[in-house]
């Protein structure tokens, strides 16, 4: 009896182990739901990015065949000539330049050296469309070079560059910083300690360069060229300006010259193949970098004063060129006509592109910061799939994003009228299809830094703000958000610049009479009238400089 008695079952200890077994249940279940919301949200967020270029893609189902015979006998053949004329051009000027002065500025002492290592990423504040005009405007034979020329008794015309050679030239010098860049980091982190390995070995400073520092460097090059190359792809006022027509200036006269939108989607559809390309190799060269990662150190060589002398001259000759003389062409021109062009409407596009902008980036990082929560707690495969999608819209031209938004839209405005719900159209045209396109073309703008800043956050550090409030609220208030902070208000300043300088997107979609800054540039370069387009050229690029600040920041941190 007493062994039996030993061994009976307490009624409570069964309830007990009953109550643990629900309580894990309902946790697992809860967990579960949490899980199938976080992935139906981010696939929301995924398709909603995603579909603009889907749009475009399927656009190959309505054929139109009248306007195609022309495309395909008149249009086609020199946009392609002149897209791999400008994709050449690019590729070796700026991989030459880039690299050179990358190479110079992170190996040498020289006069300037200081200076030049981050004036030469300035560039970047100014967008290509700028450079271009201002330098048709500089060169041109009533410009201030030629006029000049001819006061000296010099005669002999220089070639104009409104063709694409021109266009390539101002491209490269535009998009040389993406290299150079790269290129830097990637030759800082190898430092002095490789080089001289290889003069122990009886090389001179040159084999060392071409034998040992370049290939070790050469998928951070890529890298950059590969960036460059996609800049290229899209841009659409600089080859405006030179007259040139590329895919994205074809997608522009389809859409606003035949008054087809079928035949610009299928032209944005073939650029979206070249650019997924290029973004091939871009993924390919990336997944190399890491290979060739070494911790170098920051001692420069000493060199010869001539040599001293030519590194100065050539950064000198390229900062110049590529920023100093069109930034002071910029206000030149702006003091000369500001009485003139300055006027109330000017308080119009400056408040429409701050506007539009604000709009954006809020927006964007709000999506930002889901997207990188989401990534953090469920890190697999799909998760992975779902952002890699949601930030596919930055290797995608701005025209081709215009277009892929403005379909859905106008269907929509279509079936709302043929359903009696309005008499007009009121979507189409309106700040929803800009905030739309720009949103998908620049989540990536805002998702990398957000993403990175989170990392930041330890695994330890989330546990224990877990045990010190039970509140959700309390953890992102004290915890989450000091941790996120940097990465927001980067994203936000980086994001709100890109939309201030953005051409193709707010021109293609936005209403008759809502112009912005960019769009009165090129309101204003149409016309050839590059000093009245200084005004709102130079109140770009000085906003543009931001950006720039925050990239040398972090590549003075990362060298």
């Amino acid at each position: 009896m007493s062994i039996i008695s030993d061994a009976s079952v307490n009624p409570n200890d069964s309830a007990n182990g009953s109550t643990i077994e629900n309580i894990q249940m309902a946790s697992q279940d809860h967990t579960f739901k949490k899980h199938i919301v976080s992935k139906s949200v981010l696939g929301l967020i995924s398709l909603f990015m995603l579909l603009p270029i889907l749009i475009v893609i399927f656009s190959w189902t309505q054929p139109v065949a009248d306007i195609w015979t022309h495309m395909t006998d008149y249009v086609l053949p020199q946009v392609l000539k002149n897209t791999a004329i400008l994709l050449l051009m690019v590729t070796v000027i700026s991989g030459i330049i880039g690299t050179a002065l990358a190479w110079v500025t992170s190996m040498y002492r020289f006069p300037g050296q200081r200076f030049f290592s981050w004036a030469l990423m300035l560039p970047l504040a100014m967008p290509a469309y700028v450079l271009a005009f201002v330098t048709i405007g500089i060169v041109d034979f009533s410009g201030p070079l030629q006029t000049g020329l001819r006061d000296l008794g010099v005669t002999t015309a220089i070639p104009s560059v409104r063709n694409v050679w021109g266009a390539g030239l101002i491209l490269s010098l535009a998009f040389y910083p993406y290299v150079y860049l790269l290129a830097r980091q990637a030759f800082l982190s190898q430092g002095r300690r490789a080089i001289e390995a290889g003069q122990m070995l009886g090389l001179t400073r040159g084999r060392v360069f071409f034998r040992l520092a370049l290939p070790q460097a050469l998928p951070w090059i890529v890298g950059g060229l590969l960036l460059a190359c996609m800049e290229t792809l899209a841009d659409f006022g600089a080859v405006s300006v030179f007259n040139v027509d590329t895919f994205t200036t074809a997608i522009y006269k389809a859409w606003f010259g035949f008054f087809s939108l079928t035949t610009a989607a299928q032209l944005a559809a073939l650029l979206i193949g070249v650019v997924f390309v290029v973004v091939l190799f871009e993924q390919y060269w990336q997944g190399k970098r890491s290979d060739y990662v070494t911790q170098g150190s920051n001692q420069r060589f000493e060199t010869s004063k001539a040599a001293k002398l030519s590194m100065t001259l050539l950064c000198t000759a390229v900062f110049s060129i590529a920023f100093f003389i069109p930034f002071l062409q910029l206000i030149y021109w702006t003091v000369l006509n500001f009485r003139q062009d300055f006027d109330d409407r000017y308080i119009g596009f400056v408040t429409n592109s701050i506007l539009i902008a604000s709009m954006t980036t809020i927006f964007i990082a709000f999506l930002a910061i889901i997207m990188a929560w989401i990534k953090r707690q469920y890190p697999d495969r799909l998760t992975k799939l779902m952002t890699t999608l949601a930030n596919l819209g930055y290797v995608v031209p701005g025209t081709v994003l215009a277009v892929g938004i403005f379909i859905p839209i106008a269907w929509l405005d279509n079936r709302m009228i043929a359903l009696g719900i309005t008499s007009q159209q009121f979507l189409s045209g309106s700040v929803i299809v800009m905030l739309l396109a720009l949103s998908t073309r620049f989540m990536t703008v805002s998702f990398q830094p957000v993403d990175r800043q989170l990392q930041r956050l330890t695994v330890n550090q989330e546990a224990a703000a877990k045990l010190l409030s039970d509140s959700s609220f309390q953890r992102w208030r004290q915890v989450m958000l000091p941790v996120l902070s940097p990465g927001v208000l980067t994203a936000l300043l980086i994001g709100f610049v890109e939309v201030m300088k953005e051409m193709p997107i707010t021109l293609m979609t936005r209403r008759q009479g809502w112009d912005t800054l960019a769009v009165r540039v090129f309101e204003m370069t149409s016309e050839g009238m590059w000093g009245r387009a200084a005004l709102p050229s130079l109140l770009i690029v000085l906003v543009g400089l931001l950006p720039v600040w925050i990239l040398l920041r972090q590549s003075d941190k990362q060298s």
